[in-house]
């Protein structure tokens, strides 16, 4: 499977960060203004490599890249959005970063291009993200459900650990970045404070970590609109999508805040969303 094998290499790159040299700034931005960090591009470089080798996925999408870049052939059924190395902030400082993937079938009847990567998420046919942390985690959910698969970092192979994912009923956790607080409307911060009184905040900074432990644990994540981000900051095709989905199998939902994430008609590539994911 073209993700597992780039994640295995991903996972290398990780473990020798400082070593050989994968940590800091590129010097470059990408299309979203943001710093690229080495990790980043080497991330992209290798997914998108994977992909093409696999023969499956005719077209790819990417936080990276300012356009799609088109892969595989006549018969190649699937399209791919994907953040290849997610919670670049925290790739420095060895807090758990992942990567995240949409896949959506490709439709035969329409010629490739960028408007062929913009379809609403509830259209995926699958979604995946891995986790590089204490241990490197793979879960991949589709319309049989989500299972979750560990790195054996001996074998190099990753088995399935989990095969049956539900959220828990009564959930724990609630995650938020407070440092937004005072660009959060007067609603937003109401509801924050009336989750706080009776849930435990725990926040990382990376979007696939924090949701990861909510999924597992039960609980909410929140990157909601403020005065700096209105229309939030978190991108719709390859971070909100992928992960409304998993969470979707998985028995919650995703919202902007007004609709259902996965029913939302999109745009644009690199187009953003206010976020909220978790216990529906």
């Amino acid at each position: 499977m073209a993700i597992a094998s780039g994640a295995l290499t991903i996972q290398k790159q990780v473990d020798r960060l400082n070593i050989d040299g994968y940590f800091g700034s590129t010097g470059k931005t990408n299309v979203q203004g943001e710093e690229v960090q080495k990790l980043d591009e080497s991330g992209n470089t290798v997914f998108i490599d994977t992909f093409r080798e696999c023969g499956q996925i005719a077209m790819v999408g990417s936080e990276e890249l300012a356009g799609p870049e088109i892969m595989g052939d006549d018969s190649s059924p699937y399209l791919v959005n994907m953040d290849p190395v997610d919670g670049s902030s925290n790739i420095d400082v060895a807090i758990s970063i992942g990567s995240i993937f949409g896949i959506w079938p490709r439709d035969f009847n329409s010629q490739l291009n960028e408007s062929s990567l913009i379809s609403k998420g509830k259209k995926q046919v699958a979604a995946a993200y891995v986790v590089y942390g204490s241990s490197t985690v793979m879960v991949i959910a589709s319309k049989s459900g989500v299972q979750s698969f560990t790195l054996d970092s001996i074998t190099g192979l990753f088995v399935l650990t989990n095969p049956n994912i539900v959220l828990p009923s009564k959930w724990k956790y609630y995650s938020v970045n407070y440092g937004n607080w005072e660009g959060f409307s007067k609603t937003i911060q109401d509801s924050l404070i009336e989750l706080q009184s009776d849930y435990s905040l725990r926040y990382v900074g990376s979007l696939v970590a924090d949701f990861h432990r909510n999924l597992l644990k039960g609980g909410v994540f929140l990157y909601p609109q403020d005065k700096s981000s209105p229309n939030g900051k978190l991108r719709l095709m390859y971070e909100a999508n992928p992960l409304s989905y998993v969470i979707k199998q998985a028995g919650g939902m995703g919202s902007s805040g007004i609709e259902n994430i996965l029913d939302i008609e999109p745009e644009s590539l690199h187009q953003r969303t206010p976020l909220i994911l978790g216990n529906s």
